[in-house]
């Protein structure tokens, strides 16, 4: 009586009530019905183009009362961006009713992110009473496949790649009725109406020994090599073991230690046993990744707990929605070291699909793995592999079975990689769970594709006051990464109809994603934008600065095409959206044979001992481990100058370092030498004694820019090392050298130019301490420090300061 006595009070009134931001696909029109009908209010809620729409009629204290906690009260998976209100025609009526979704208009919303599968159907998942008991694609509004099953808008099932399953009965009833957890959820299936799960396994080579025969309507031959020297043998057929359950059988296979491509939300994944090193070394050897860490699956927290201490953000973030990989410090011993072997941090994630909690398994299921390494499934570099008959071809190599499903993946997105540092969440790859939600800019930006580097490579489409990132596409460099990007970018066009008026790329003239802008470009200006730049634009809008005034970017990474030719990478910028000036840098060095001197630290390590006069002395590490005969060629190299582009990397100068000390002379993955020195440094712990400090003076003739010398510090290290030092100290005070460059430089910056804010960026800054050391230093020093936290510092954030950069140019003319 109370709610109808509220909704007659007052005069009556008719709204219409448009909802923007992330409101389909996560049950906002249910939510919408039961506000309305809860007080009283009669009308209709629809889909549109431009997000959710609703018109309600009723007394007028009950249409406020809607409109005012329409937004606050949103499903969990929503984000309300805006809502507008505006006043109509009373028109009569009675009932509210959800009313078919309109595709007339220009495209507004908001597609939402894969997420996590909640509570509510993990318990239905487990109850043998329920009929999605075990259902390896159990889904309502509030979880499951969103952004990689999206083929238009507005986001219905026709629009998805679940258009191809037509619903049984009880699907169709629980997706009509409004009282349902499942109404007008896309993804809704069960075990009669699909998608539906086999394993494929090569034929005579099941886990428990039977042999196939029979139809092979699916087959496909796989003829090559595997890169451990086996034959992955046969005709895979997709049959399954004996009584038909690919999940048992999968597990059987892990348990077995053997390797399974897993077909996931965005991609597939390569799995096997974490806890068994044999199993681990294989997959090692098939996938040729080296020592490169892997991730890992675990069922719950307390098996993370016997992996990695935890803190409660890193937990929250763990069993969130998002569930992405967590970088945490791993406990000594964990794994016996094989899964991520010199590296500080093990990559940790707990299920975030049907799948995989069937794969971990349920209550009373055998047991099986309780750890599993969850790699991407690809070709090392290449992208995730989401098509099955190119899993069959690239995949089937690696692996000794593949558990497939009949649901296809619209656009590739791998796992998302954070962190959390200094109390906020860091990004290391922003993909699955994030993407494609918009990064918000501080300034209004004209209509614009910025396409990224060619390393971990993402593209941005902005427009007005948003800027969307694509999920992590991965390296151009390989002709897949082209196919995968091409997708990733029609989807993203489609549904944010962002028709772009300018193109941004890298300055690099052989960047593949330049080539394409270059290219496809038709008619469109193209802004090419100085790679550090970039990424001090990224950091500058993702922390909301409108560019108005200048800030110091200091740019730390591998490498960046300078404007002098140069490979930049150990830059102090002081910038904003318009433009830079470079105010400091580290003093040039050669890099010997390019590409070579990345993959063999101790190059870098000789050429900077060539470059601050220090003698090839044969007691030195990096002089040992370099063959005598591509010692002499090095010699010469350096001297007269062939094939050793200069370079001021901060990158390579912590290969050259890492070498040195022994750490590490072979680089088998990007940045082995720096993650294994940054390893050895917290290992150390505290009182290190004093640490080294770089020359820091005015470059030769004249020249306005700073330069820091590093030849004191590399004196320095072999001085320590001489008189028996050990290398976790020296490390540990190489990191303190970084760090208090980075203060002096931003200090002279400050005295010379009244600039207080100062910007870490850079894939240098992946490093978890070097960033504390710096932000810490800069902070007591009185700088106001951006850290990047909604995208990565690496090139996986270019795209975004792209974009900002490409705009202000474009707009000034």
């Amino acid at each position: 009586m109370r709610v109808a006595t509220r909704a007659a009070a007052g005069p009556p009134r008719r709204s219409r009530v448009t909802v923007r931001g992330v409101v389909q696909g996560v049950g906002f029109r249910p939510y919408v019905h039961a506000l309305a009908t809860g007080l009283g209010l009669a009308g209709h809620v629809t889909n549109t183009p431009d997000g959710v729409v609703a018109e309600v009629e009723g007394g007028a204290e009950a249409v406020a009362a809607f409109c005012a906690r329409i937004g606050p009260g949103a499903p969990p998976l929503a984000w309300v961006e805006s809502v507008d209100h505006q006043t109509l025609a009373v028109t009569g009526g009675s009932g509210f009713a959800i009313v078919a979704s309109r595709t007339e208009g220009q495209v507004r919303t908001l597609v939402p992110p894969d997420t996590a599968t909640c509570a509510d159907c993990l318990a239905e998942l487990a109850d043998p009473g329920d009929r999605r008991h075990r259902h390896p694609f159990i889904s309502c509004t509030n979880c499951g496949p969103r952004l990689t099953i999206v083929t238009g808008l507005p986001y219905d099932r026709a629009h998805t790649t679940m258009a191809g399953f037509p619903m049984c009965g009880a699907c169709a009833g629980e997706y009509a009725d409004p009282a349902d957890r499942r109404f007008h959820a896309q993804p809704i299936a069960c075990h009669a109406c699909g998608p539906r799960l086999r394993l494929l396994v090569p034929d005579g080579a099941r886990p428990d020994g039977a042999r196939v025969d029979g139809d092979r309507p699916e087959g496909s031959r796989v003829d090559s090599a595997r890169p451990d020297g086996a034959r992955p043998g046969g005709t895979y057929s997709g049959r399954t073991a004996p009584g038909g359950d690919p999940i048992g059988a999968a597990r059987a296979l892990l348990a077995a230690g053997g390797v399974v491509a897993v077909k996931g939300l965005g991609g597939y994944h390569l799995a096997c046993d974490a806890d068994n090193a044999d199993a681990v070394a294989l997959l090692r050897r098939r996938k040729a990744r080296g020592d490169k860490p892997f991730a890992v699956m675990v069922r719950d927290l307390p098996a993370v707990e016997r992996l990695a201490r935890t803190c409660p953000q890193e937990r929250a973030l763990l069993t969130g929605p998002v569930r992405p990989v967590v970088l945490l410090r791993g406990r000594r011993r964990a794994l016996g070291g094989a899964v991520a072997p010199g590296a500080p941090d093990i990559g940790v994630m707990l299920p975030y699909t049907p799948v995989h909690h069937l794969l971990l398994g349920l209550p009373g299921d055998p047991p099986g793995p309780s750890v599993l390494v969850m790699t991407s499934g690809n070709v090392s570099g290449e992208p995730i592999v989401t098509d099955d008959g190119e899993a069959l071809e690239k995949l089937a190599p690696l692996a000794d079975a593949l558990l497939v499903h009949d649901r296809p993946i619209r656009v590739p997105c791998d796992d998302s990689v954070v962190r959390v540092l200094d109390g906020s969440v860091s990004m290391v790859r922003r993909s699955r769970g994030y993407a494609p939600l918009p990064v918000a800019l501080p300034v209004e930006v004209r209509p614009a594709l910025a396409v990224g580097g060619d390393l971990k490579n993402t593209f941005c489409l902005g427009e007005g006051r948003r800027g969307w990132l694509s999920a992590h596409i991965g390296d151009m460099d390989a002709p897949a990464a082209a196919a995968a990007f091409e997708r990733a970018r029609e989807q993203l066009s489609a549904v944010t109809a962002v028709r772009p008026e300018v193109l941004a790329a890298d300055r690099h003239p052989r960047y593949r994603s330049a080539a394409w802008a270059q290219r496809d470009r038709g008619e469109l200006p193209l802004v090419r934008v100085q790679h550090h730049h970039a990424h001090l634009a990224a950091a500058m809008a993702e922390h909301g600065l409108d560019g108005t005034r200048r800030v110091v970017g200091v740019a730390f990474d591998g490498t960046g095409y300078g404007d002098d030719g140069a490979v930049w990478g150990g830059e102090f910028l002081l910038g904003d959206y318009a433009g830079f000036t470079r105010f400091c840098r580290l003093a040039y060095v050669p890099l010997p044979g390019g590409d070579a001197a990345v993959r063999r630290p101790y190059r870098m390590a000789l050429a900077h001992l060539w470059a601050a006069g220090i003698a090839w002395d044969p007691g030195l590490g990096p002089v040992a481990a370099c063959p005598p005969d591509e010692l002499r060629v090095l010699a010469r190299q350096v001297e007269r100058g062939l094939n050793c582009a200069p370079t001021s990397s901060m990158g390579r100068l912590f290969d050259a370092v890492s070498s040195l000390a022994g750490v590490c002379h072979l680089a088998g993955y990007e940045a082995q030498a720096a993650v294994e020195l940054e390893a050895a440094a917290l290992d150390a712990g505290g009182g290190t004694g004093p640490g080294y400090a770089f020359g820091l003076a005015p470059g030769a003739d004249g020249d306005a820019e700073l330069v820091a010398a590093p030849g004191p510090v590399l004196a320095s290290v072999i001085a320590d090392l001489r008189a028996g030092t050990g290398v976790r100290t020296v490390a540990a005070r190489f990191h303190a050298a970084v760090a208090d460059l980075v203060l002096r430089g931003c200090t002279a910056a400050r005295e010379r130019h009244g600039l207080e804010t100062v910007a870490l960026t850079g894939g240098v800054f992946g490093n978890a301490l070097l960033s504390r050391l710096c932000a810490d230093a800069l902070r007591a020093a009185g700088f106001t420090v951006l850290v990047h936290r909604l995208v990565p510092p690496n090139d996986g954030g270019l795209a975004l300061g792209q974009l900002m950069v490409a705009a202000r140019r474009s707009d000034s003319g």
